[in-house]
């Protein structure tokens, strides 16, 4: 019987896939350590120790559920997977298309920002002065931590209550219905967890406009990184989400410097 749980337990999730994401995201989080101490002008009240501490803790809970569920409902994590297992990898179109994915969404939220907020003042991304190697760290946070927080824990589970709830007979990712009702809401949470963040930052002051700023673009990438892996994979959405930091974090800035000379 003890043998049979413990089987059981082993099976539930590949375990060598679950420390390497366990370990990209505490280093992930980590890496984006001086960003946000930059953001807090020099103040962040968390000790690195405690720092690993929590992050092992919560995300050691969520890989474990979202990979779980993942497994269950038919959602992709393929490429690391092999790669863990020594099996063969081919991630060339999906590497292509993901950064695709990843420049046309940041270039896409760059342009609403200065070309619409910036306009009706509610916007700060053309004015950044964050260290461009800040920013390149940053990038890795939501390429590893956002996508395993609001993808592969966030989204999975949601398809799983509504797989739960409509009782379809069939795989759930082939419900249309389910599967863009999760993008939507996962991406909806996406952006209202920008909110601590911004109201910690020295350089914004939260309104109404920039509330919706903030949720809004947000939610336009988490409907993009959402939509990527159902279809394409985690690792798809992950590439995406580091490609438009990238043209987030640290693109606005380097041509700041040189317009600015």
């Amino acid at each position: 019987m003890d043998s049979m749980k413990v089987s059981i337990f082993e099976k539930s999730v590949n375990w060598k896939l679950y420390f390497l994401l366990l370990i990209g995201s505490i280093l992930s989080s980590i890496a984006v350590l001086p960003y946000a101490r930059t953001l807090q002008g020099g103040i962040l009240e968390v000790t690195f120790l405690s720092l690993i501490l929590q992050n092992a803790i919560v995300f050691g809970i969520i890989i474990f559920v979202g990979l779980h569920l993942s497994k269950k409902l038919g959602l992709r994590i393929s490429i690391l997977e092999n790669f863990v297992n020594s099996k063969k990898i081919t991630i060339g179109s999906t590497l292509s298309t993901s950064i695709l994915f990843g420049i046309l969404t940041g270039f896409s939220i760059i342009f609403l920002d200065c070309f619409i907020f910036v306009k009706l003042g509610i916007s700060e991304i053309c004015l950044m002065q964050i260290p461009l190697w800040q920013g390149f760290l940053a990038s890795f946070y939501g390429g590893v931590c956002e996508e395993i927080i609001l993808r592969l824990f966030l989204m999975t589970l949601i398809v799983w209550v509504l797989s739960k709830l409509t009782k379809f007979k069939r795989k759930i990712v082939t419900n249309n219905k389910v599967m863009w009702s999760s993008i939507i809401i996962s991406a909806i949470f996406f952006g209202l967890a920008h909110l601590p963040a911004a109201a910690a930052s020295i350089s914004i002051t939260l309104t109404t406009g920039t509330i919706f700023r903030i949720i809004l673009l947000n939610g336009i990438a988490g409907i993009v990184f959402g939509w990527l892996y159902w279809k394409k994979g985690l690792e798809s959405a992950m590439i995406a989400h580091f490609s438009a930091d990238i043209m987030l974090h640290v693109f606005p800035p380097f041509f700041l410097r040189i317009m600015m000379g």
